[in-house]
């Protein structure tokens, strides 16, 4: 089951069980073992068992985790990484090089923009932000030398849209390679690959891992010869994801489809109730029709997703406020978790963007929606807003 070939036969919620988790050969062990181990036993020099020699190269749990992303994506190519920052590293130290240009979005993680301005600029590569919800304006921001069209959907932490395939066309006229962040969706949701993406980004630390006990970052592509130039990277920069990280991974991912079907469905419920509350200024959530966005997520999307943000009619101590009030929603960074948070952006994950163009608004406030019951976590939105 983990051939590139035979993986259409199956359904999402069978490969997310079972694509590259065939029972241990030796066991029976229905569940990939943890290979804790860093180094194996040669038959003969250069007499490799399975292609192991080094877990940095390759370790049988990662493997495992590798070959079931490749499946959920429908890409040639998984490879998992310590953190979702470091996959971002690896894949664009490995396409781009000094003196050439990205084009980055204008509603992005603040982590993902730190790299850009404050990391890869000091090597000699250049960005420029775009809109990337109008076409238009990712074309127009497009120069002879980019390489990279950068693209979160649903965005963090605005939940913007962006149209993949549009953005596609664009970055395929002009030879740039299109990157779709699919960390919001997860492949669950939406497809970038399929929507004509060259390589997904994700931080498995969220929804994939879905239970707040792990780290961990992947990229998926189709395109063989890419796969292999980044496995190449991936091992010779070696922020890999250890053994334990993937097993935890490959865990969460076997119950991904149902969490999401229950974000997505308590996340819309809350989003409802906050459009009539007399405190919120905006909700951001791209199920509402009112969303810009609403009609493109309905195209390329199962549903609409677990993260809501809104705008405190009342500004940015009010916002803050709310934060601090909420008990069953949990005060912290990251999402995806079973388990419900909120956070303000401005002061906590998007720190790093203040004064850029991709700042965000003070008075923002972030849900990360969780599988709770939709009535206790209304209950406590209730007494957050006072």
């Amino acid at each position: 089951m983990s051939e590139h070939s035979e993986q259409h036969h199956y359904a999402f919620e069978t490969l997310a069980i079972h694509a590259g988790q065939e029972a241990d050969p030796q066991t029976g062990a229905v569940v990939t073992p943890i290979y804790q181990v860093s180094t194996y036993k040669q038959d003969g020099v250069g007499g490799l068992r399975g292609g192991y020699e080094y877990s940095r190269s390759a370790n049988p749990t990662r493997t495992a985790l590798e070959q079931n992303l490749a499946a959920l994506d429908g890409g040639r190519r998984g490879l998992a990484f310590a953190s979702g920052l470091a996959a971002e590293d690896c894949l664009l130290r490995t396409v781009t090089k000094p003196g050439d240009h990205i084009v980055i979005p204008n509603d992005a993680y603040g982590g993902t923009f730190r790299l850009f301005a404050k990391v890869l600029t000091r090597w000699g590569v250049d960005f420029s932000v775009a809109n990337t919800h109008d076409p238009e304006s990712v074309r127009a921001a497009v120069r002879p030398n980019t390489k990279v069209i950068w693209v979160e959907t649903p965005s963090n932490p605005l939940l913007g849209i962006t149209d993949v395939s549009a953005l596609a066309h664009i970055s395929h006229d002009t030879g740039a390679l299109l990157v779709v962040d699919n960390t919001f969706a997860s492949p669950y949701l939406q497809q970038p690959l399929a929507l004509g993406a060259d390589v997904v980004v994700y931080s498995t630390t969220k929804y994939m891992g879905g239970h707040s006990d792990v780290v961990g970052g992947a990229l998926v592509t189709d395109d063989a010869a890419l796969g292999e130039e980044l496995a190449y990277h991936q091992n010779a920069m070696g922020a890999v994801a250890g053994p334990f990280d993937a097993w935890l991974v490959m865990r969460g991912i076997k119950t991904l489809g149902i969490r999401m079907d229950r974000h997505s469905a308590n996340a819309a419920k809350i989003a409802e109730f906050l459009t009539g509350h007399p405190k919120i200024a905006q909700v951001l959530y791209p199920g509402l029709p009112e969303h810009a966005g609403h009609e493109i997520a309905a195209k390329q999307m199962r549903a609409f997703g677990g993260m809501v943000s809104f705008r405190h009619r009342d500004g940015e101590e009010a916002a803050v406020e709310v934060c601090n009030r909420a008990q069953l929603f949990t005060l912290g960074e990251s999402l995806g978790g079973v388990e419900s948070l909120i956070e303000h952006p401005g002061r906590m994950t998007h720190a790093s963007a203040v004064g850029s163009p991709l700042e965000v608004p003070s008075d923002l406030v972030r849900l990360s929606v969780g599988i709770e019951s939709v009535d206790d976590l209304l209950g406590d939105l209730q007494r957050a807003l006072g």
